[in-house]
């Protein structure tokens, strides 16, 4: 194999790839291509791959040539499906081998692994698969784990009437490599998109990844701050057991996340019970809307949900929420080896003040009249319930509640179940 051999073009491309960032589908996609290219009589390709999301723990990547590819993402399970376990990957991953080849047109008798019959239905006559580890080939693992914990397992299938050749194998063989690290390139990159999405929030760990990572860089924005928090969890949560207060817990921040996605908000954390969130105004007051919008889609989902739990048994809660507007500082602070992106500033604590005040005032939903003014014209109903100085602010503040005519029949329901 000279440096003129078509290969290397191929392990060009997939460097090239590999450093400016590309993502699988675009990878694997243009790897398949070019195999056809250099004449591998391939029919077939896929590529199983582990990740780190707390809702998948793996994607897939089925390539054909006449239909391209396409990826898929599998749940998180505590027990691998009978479809994964019957598979030649799972074999490859779970048995001592290094690789697996099944010369289907030599083979009369149905094999062990259901894909391959379906596969040789179809035309196929020769299989292939192999894995690239991500992980030191030094490093020790304990009897019986995966042999390959972090890689991807791969596998090509041929139509040819003899199937792959020697030189077809020596091809993957020398491409391989490359392709590994192109594509554990990539899934670092996804896999720290996700983490940062998931742990940060959609907005903050967009700017931490661009590069927002300096101690006191900050920025002032206008915002609407929501402060949630669950009614009377503490209370409740004394008498359960702990999976069924987190349980519990999970379910209705879940509701309360959603709504905020869906009104175009930004999760700032979780705190105890609640969370925090915020809706950037920024020159309109659109977002000053939405986040009053969001509050009658968090009152109906959560009517939704406590349905569902007394049907089922379970223990339900009610919520308050506090909704105040203002310039805040948005960034990182603390040490220089430990940072937090959040939020600062008076309108954050004018925020604590008023969600403070749910009890003495009998309202679930507190709204400042900052938020007021900024989202008329509203579709609710705001009604005031006084002005009242809060502690630390010069001036006082008007608050209002939003007016639900089945707000008292709810929490009568609610008090009786619980």
């Amino acid at each position: 194999m000279t440096s003129s051999d078509p290969i290397f073009d191929l392990i060009d491309w997939l460097v090239s790839k590999g450093l400016e960032g590309a993502g699988q589908e675009e990878l694997l996609d243009g790897f398949c291509n070019r195999l056809i290219d250099l004449g591998l009589p391939l029919m077939r390709f896929h590529a199983a791959q582990s990740t780190l999301h707390p809702l998948y723990g793996g994607t897939g990547y089925s390539w054909y040539r006449d239909s391209g590819g396409e990826s898929e993402r599998f749940a998180n399970t505590d027990t691998p499906s009978e479809v994964w376990q019957r598979s030649p990957l799972y074999a490859l991953l779970h048995e001592d081998m290094d690789d697996l080849r099944v010369r289907l047109v030599d083979q009369n008798e149905p094999s062990r692994f259901p894909l391959l019959n379906d596969l040789r239905e179809i035309g196929a006559t020769d299989y292939y698969a192999t894995g690239v580890s991500f992980e030191r080939s030094e490093q020790v693992r304990p009897a019986g784990e995966k042999k390959i914990g972090d890689g991807v397992l791969m596998s090509w299938t041929s139509d040819a009437p003899t199937g792959f050749d020697d030189s077809d194998l020596g091809k993957i063989h020398v491409a391989l490599p490359h392709l590994g690290l192109a594509l554990k390139s990539a899934k670092n990159q996804t896999m720290a998109k996700d983490l940062m999405r998931v742990y940060l929030g959609r907005d903050a760990g967009r700017r931490v990844l661009s590069g927002e990572i300096r101690r006191g860089s900050l920025q002032q924005i206008d915002a609407v701050i929501w402060n949630f928090d669950l009614e009377g969890f503490t209370t409740l949560s004394e008498d359960m057991p702990g999976h069924e207060i987190i349980d519990m817990l999970n379910d209705y921040l879940a509701v309360a996340v959603g709504v905020v996605h869906d009104n175009g908000g930004n999760i700032l954390k979780f705190m105890g019970d609640g969370l925090m969130a915020m809706f950037d105004v920024g020159e309109s007051d659109a977002d000053a809307r939405a986040a009053l919008a969001a509050v009658a889609m968090l009152q109906s989902r959560m009517e939704e949900l406590n349905a569902r739990r007394l049907a089922d048994g379970q223990r339900v809660a009610n919520f308050t929420l506090a909704l105040h507007s203002g310039e805040i500082l948005y960034g990182n602070i603390g040490s220089e080896t430990r940072l937090d992106f959040t939020v600062i500033g008076p309108a954050v604590n004018q925020a604590a003040r008023i969600a403070g005040m749910h009890r003495s005032l009998g309202q679930r939903i507190l709204v400042s009249d900052d938020v007021a003014r900024a989202a008329q014209p509203c579709s609710q109903e705001l009604i005031s319930v006084g002005r009242y100085m809060l502690r630390g602010v010069n001036e006082p503040k008007e608050l209002f509640t939003i007016y639900s005519p089945m707000q008292v029949s709810d929490e009568t329901e609610i008090k009786n179940a619980t």
